[in-house]
């Protein structure tokens, strides 16, 4: 027997995700504003982009300065926090929601990657991506915000109500 599903607590995880969002974007306009990224860092230019991007987050992390660290750790945290509101999204079975969940997850996944690589290669190409999908996130997130509201509200008859006409 399946468990109905919270669409409360899938709300409050939106909710948070968009707000970390935001966090996110306001640090990471603040990190390319004043934050010298040095070019000849551990991760810098890397021949094989995944190992190099994970030098790059670790280098960040431990010598970007505290703007560029708390930006990195919650870029990673917001990426495992999406992934998990993915999963309470697919738990409604509710097609709409879940596909503009995964969609925005994509987005916010994509954000950080694009972090990697402009730490990587330092192109603002890539911090105007990582902006850009941001909002496409919040976007997708709010859409899903709306459809869950409306799941809440919608009344299912029981076998011995009428259905009203």
């Amino acid at each position: 027997m399946s468990r109905p599903v919270d669409l409360r607590a899938l709300q409050r995880q939106l909710l948070g995700a968009v707000f970390l969002i935001l966090i996110q974007s306001g640090l990471g306009m603040y990190v390319n504003l004043f934050v010298t990224i040095p070019s000849g860092h551990s991760g810098s230019s890397p021949s094989n982009y995944l190992s190099g991007s994970g030098r790059s987050l670790l280098w960040s992390v431990e010598h970007g300065g505290a703007a560029l660290a708390i930006h990195s750790v919650l870029g990673v945290l917001l990426g495992l926090m999406v992934i998990g509101l993915v999963a309470g999204a697919i738990r409604t079975a509710r097609q709409s929601i879940w596909l503009w969940s995964v969609i925005g997850a994509l987005m916010v996944i994509g954000a950080g990657f694009n972090g990697a690589s402009f730490l990587d290669f330092n192109k603002n190409a890539s911090s105007l991506v990582m902006a850009l999908l941001a909002l496409g996130a919040v976007a997708c997130f709010v859409v899903v915000l709306c459809l869950s509201s409306l799941s809440e509200r919608a009344v299912v008859p029981t076998a011995n109500q009428e259905i009203p006409t």
